[in-house]
C-alpha cells in the first residue's frame, strides 16, 4: 500500500471512475517504496489526451505537452502530470522523440522510460506493475538501463548524466553494462544544452555519492569540461599531496558540505594546476600561480555553462582565494574582509578545509592550526569592526562635498584613508572624528 496524497489520488480516482486504468509512476512510486517523500506526483493512464481534457472538464488543465501525451492538472493548487501510455518514435536529435504513439498497456509506457527504478507504477486497484525489475535493484541500490543501455542513451543523451545524478544521489553504483555505455556514450553529450548539463552536474555534485562519481567517471566530466581533462593523472610530488590533481580534487568535492555553490568551487579549484606544475632539481612539484589561472578557467567555464551571475561571482573568489595564507593581524582580517566579504570569507574556511581534508597528514597536521586561529581572529574581527568598506563608513561624498571637495578620484581617496587609517586602529569609527580627519586631509594645516 502506497500513501498518495489527496491531490494525486484524486486525478486516479477521477480517471478510474470515469472506466480508465490509471497509475502513479516513475519517480513518486521510487521515492516512495524508498521511504522518501516524493516532491511531485505524475500519473499515467489509457485514456487519450482529449479524453483526459474531458475527464477534468471542471478543472484547470495546463497543456504541458499535448502532441507527446501529457497535460498538467491543477488539484488544490497542487499540480499532476497526466500522460497518455506511449511508446516513442526515433529520436533524430538524441534529445527528444520525434513523435510518439499512444498504447493500451502500461507496460509498453514502462519500456521507454531510462532506469528501472524509475519504470515502475503503481495502482491502489491493481498494486505495483514492475516488469522490469526495479524493485529488486533499489534493494541492490544499483542504476540499470530499461533494456537496451546504448539505445536508451542514443534516444536520450541527457540520461549518461541522470544515470550519475541518480547514482551520486543515493550513493547507488551503476550496473555495469549500463556503466560501459555511459563511457561509451558520453559524445552524445555534446547534443545536451548547456543548461541542462549546469544542472545535472549540481545534482551530482551534491550527492551522497559524489566521490564514487567522479573517480569512476572521469572521461565523463572532462566531455562537458574539457578543461578538467589535463587535471587526470596529473601528478602532485609534494609532501602535502596523496593524490593526482583529479582524485585530489574528487575528495575535496566529497568534504565539502552539500551545496551546489561550495562543490562547483571545488570541482574547479585546481583546474589551473597541469598548467602551472614545474619541477624542481629534487623531483618535487610546484604550482606557483595557479589559483589565478583556476579562476580564469572556472570563470571561462561556468559562463560557458550559463551559470547565475552570483554563483558565478562568488565561485571566481573562492576559487582565486582557496591557497591564501591568512592574515595574522587585526588590520590584516578587516581589509580581507573589505576586500571579498564577510560571507565569502566564512566560505572560504569551509572550503580550505575541504581542500586540506584531500591532502596528506603531514599537511592537516601544518595547516589546521593556523586555519583555527584565523577562524578565531576572523569571528572577533567581524563582532568588534564597524566598517570594511568605504560604503559602511559614517561618513561620505556628501560630507566631504560639505568640507569643500570636489567630486572625483581624490574624493575616493580620502574615503579609502578615512578606512585605512580605522581599520588599522588610528583614527576611531566615530563620525565626528572622521568628519576632524577629513578636514585635516583637505586643508592641511601650514607649516
Amino acid at each position: 500500500m502506497m500513501n498518495i496524497p489527496q491531490h494525486a489520488a484524486t486525478v486516479l480516482e477521477r480517471l478510474e471512475h470515469y472506466g480508465f486504468e490509471a497509475y502513479v509512476v516513475g519517480g513518486c512510486v521510487r521515492d516512495s517504496l524508498m521511504g522518501r517523500t516524493p516532491k511531485d506526483w505524475d500519473v499515467c493512464t489509457n485514456a487519450l489526451p482529449e479524453e483526459v481534457l474531458r475527464v477534468f472538464r471542471k478543472f484547470h488543465v495546463i497543456k504541458t505537452g499535448l502532441k507527446h501525451g501529457t497535460v498538467t492538472v491543477m488539484v488544490n493548487r497542487q499540480p499532476v502530470e497526466v500522460t497518455t501510455f506511449r511508446i516513442d518514435g526515433a529520436y533524430t536529435d538524441n534529445r527528444h522523440p520525434d513523435a510518439v504513439s499512444f498504447v493500451s498497456r502500461v507496460e509498453e509506457d514502462l519500456a521507454r522510460r531510462d532506469f528501472t527504478i524509475n519504470a515502475m507504477a503503481y495502482s491502489p486497484a491493481r498494486g505495483l506493475v514492475d516488469a522490469f525489475g526495479g524493485r529488486e535493484d533499489l534493494a541492490a541500490r544499483t542504476i540499470r538501463c530499461v533494456g537496451e543501455p546504448d539505445a536508451r542513451f542514443n534516444e536520450d543523451g541527457l540520461r549518461i548524466l541522470r544515470a550519475l545524478r541518480f547514482a551520486a544521489r543515493y550513493d547507488f553504483n551503476i550496473e555495469t553494462e549500463t556503466a560501459h555505455a555511459v563511457r561509451r556514450n558520453r559524445h552524445l553529450l555534446a547534443n545536451v544544452s548547456a543548461e541542462r548539463i549546469f544542472t545535472e552536474l549540481k545534482g551530482i555534485l551534491t550527492g551522497e555519492g559524489a566521490l564514487s562519481m567522479l573517480l569512476g567517471f572521469p572521461e565523463v566530466f572532462a566531455t562537458i569540461i574539457p578543461e578538467l581533462q589535463p587535471t587526470i593523472g596529473c601528478p602532485q610530488n609534494t609532501p602535502y599531496h596523496c593524490h593526482d590533481v583529479w582524485s585530489h580534487t574528487a575528495h575535496a568535492v566529497a568534504a565539502a558540505p552539500q551545496d551546489s555553490l561550495l562543490r562547483l568551487v571545488m570541482l574547479l579549484h585546481d583546474i589551473g594546476k597541469p598548467a602551472r606544475r614545474t619541477r624542481d632539481a629534487t623531483g618535487r612539484d610546484h604550482f606557483y600561480g595557479h589559483p589565478e589561472v583556476s579562476a580564469r578557467l572556472a570563470e571561462q567555464v561556468l559562463l560557458r555553462l550559463k551559470s547565475d551571475n552570483d554563483t558565478l561571482r562568488r565561485a571566481r573568489i573562492l576559487v582565486r582565494e582557496h591557497d591564501l595564507d591568512w592574515p595574522t593581524t587585526t588590520a590584516g582580517m578587516r581589509r580581507l574582509i573589505g576586500r571579498i566579504g564577510p560571507e565569502n570569507v566564512r566560505s572560504l574556511f569551509t572550503v580550505q578545509r575541504a581542500d586540506l581534508a584531500a591532502h596528506t597528514a603531514y599537511a592537516r597536521d601544518r595547516k589546521e592550526g593556523a586555519l583555527r586561529s584565523a577562524l578565531l581572529l576572523f569571528e572577533d574581527v567581524l563582532e568588534s569592526t564597524p566598517a570594511f568598506t568605504v560604503k559602511d563608513l559614517p561618513v561620505n561624498g556628501a560630507d566631504l562635498m560639505a568640507l569643500g571637495m570636489q567630486p572625483g578620484p581624490a574624493m575616493r581617496r580620502v574615503l579609502e584613508q578615512l578606512l585605512q587609517e580605522m581599520q588599522e586602529d588610528t583614527l576611531p569609527p566615530q563620525r565626528d572624528a572622521m568628519l576632524a580627519r577629513a578636514r585635516e586631509i583637505i586643508m592641511p594645516r601650514p607649516n
